[in-house]
C-alpha cells in the first residue's frame, strides 16, 4: 500500500509537506496545484508551489514530491508540463481535473473540464507526448461535475489518453466536500481502466481507510483533510502510533519556527492559526489553545505559548 499527501490549495505547501513527512507514513507528495495560462510559467512560478525541485525533488525526509498541474489549453499544458519534466527535472506530473474551486471552474479548468470526456483526453494526450517519456503521467479527477454520468467515461478517456495512474475524489464538484464520499464508484472506475487506482476522499481515521480499501477495492490512497487534522494518520494506517498531544505540539513548536523563519509575519501567523484550528478536530487541547492565540497577530507570540504549554505537558510527564 502506498499513501499519497492530497494536493490541498492553501494548506499542503513545502513547509505542510515537510512537516508531515517528518512524521512519516507518506510514500509520495503531489504539490498544490501550478495554474498555467497561455505561457510557459517561469522557473520561480514552479519553485514557488515546489521547492523541492531544487532537492531532486524530495522532501527533507526524502520523500518524492509531483508537480501537479492545471489549465484548460492543450497545448499550454503541454508546453508547461515539458518545461518542468525535461527543464527542472520534476520526477512525476498530475494533472488537476478535480479542483471544485468556483473561480477555477469558471475559467474551465479543475472539476469543470469533467464536462466534456474529450477535452480530458486532449490535455492529457498533449502533455504525455511532450514529456514524452521523461516523467510518469497521473491525473486526478471527481466522479463528475453536477452529477457522475461521466464517471467512468472520464476514466476511460485519461487511460486512453496516456495517464499511467488515477487518483479519483469520490464525490463530484457539486458535491463539493460533504460527505459521505461514494467509495462504491471507484470500485465501478476500476471495472473500465488497466491502470492503477488511488481513492480520496472523507479518510480521517485508521478505520476510515481500511473500509475505504474494502469498498473501493483500491490498495492505494490519498488523504488530506484527514492528515491536517490527525498528522499521524498515514503511519496510523502502516501500524505505528497515534500521536499524543505531547508528540503534537512538539511538531507545533518546529512548524511555528519554521513559519517565522520564512519571515512573512501575516503569512506565517495565519499559517500557525490554521493548523491548530484543523487540530481541534481531534484533539480537544487544540481548540482550547486556538481559542488563546486567534485574536494573537505576532508569530512569535504565538510560538512562545505553544512552547509554554509543550514545557507544561513535559513537566506532567
Amino acid at each position: 500500500m502506498t499513501i499519497t499527501l492530497a494536493p490541498m490549495e492553501g494548506v499542503v505547501d513545502v513547509h505542510m509537506r515537510d512537516m508531515l513527512t517528518r512524521i512519516t507514513g507518506f510514500d509520495l507528495c503531489v504539490t498544490e496545484f501550478v495554474r498555467v495560462s497561455q505561457v510557459v510559467a517561469p522557473r520561480e512560478w514552479f519553485l514557488k508551489y515546489c521547492p523541492e525541485l531544487e532537492n531532486n525533488s524530495l522532501t527533507k525526509s526524502g520523500i518524492p514530491v509531483h508537480v501537479q498541474l492545471m489549465g484548460g489549453e492543450a497545448d499550454v499544458m503541454a508546453d508547461n508540463a515539458a518545461f518542468a519534466a525535461h527543464e527542472l527535472g520534476a520526477i512525476g506530473i498530475d494533472l488537476n481535473f478535480g479542483c471544485p474551486a468556483k473561480t477555477v471552474n469558471r475559467h474551465m479548468a479543475g472539476a469543470a473540464l469533467l464536462q466534456w470526456p474529450e477535452k480530458l483526453y486532449e490535455i492529457t494526450h498533449g502533455v504525455k507526448q511532450a514529456i514524452n517519456g521523461a516523467s510518469p503521467l497521473s491525473a486526478k479527477m471527481r466522479l463528475g461535475f453536477e452529477d457522475k454520468s461521466l464517471a467512468l467515461e472520464n476514466a476511460q478517456s485519461l487511460e486512453e489518453a496516456g495517464a499511467e495512474k488515477l487518483t479519483v475524489h469520490a464525490r463530484t464538484k457539486l458535491e463539493g466536500y460533504k460527505a459521505p464520499a461514494h467509495w462504491e464508484w471507484i470500485a465501478r472506475i476500476i471495472e473500465v481502466v488497466d491502470i492503477p487506482v488511488v481513492a480520496n476522499g472523507e479518510i480521517w481515521t485508521p478505520e476510515d481507510a481500511q473500509k475505504c480499501r474494502e469498498i473501493s477495492g483500491c490498495n492505494d490512497i490519498m488523504i488530506g483533510r484527514g492528515a491536517i487534522a490527525r498528522p499521524s494518520l498515514a503511519r496510523e494506517i502502516k501500524g505505528g502510533e497515534f500521536a499524543q498531544w505531547p508528540e503534537m505540539l512538539g511538531w507545533l513548536k518546529i512548524y511555528c519556527e519554521i513559519m517565522i523563519g520564512a519571515k512573512r509575519p501575516k503569512w506565517g501567523e495565519g499559517r500557525m492559526k490554521q493548523w491548530i484550528k484543523l487540530l481541534g478536530r481531534t484533539y480537544p487541547e487544540a481548540k482550547l489553545m486556538f481559542d488563546k492565540i486567534k485574536k494573537q497577530r505576532d508569530p512569535v507570540v504565538i510560538l512562545q505559548m505553544v512552547s509554554e504549554e509543550l514545557g507544561e505537558v513535559q513537566n506532567v510527564a
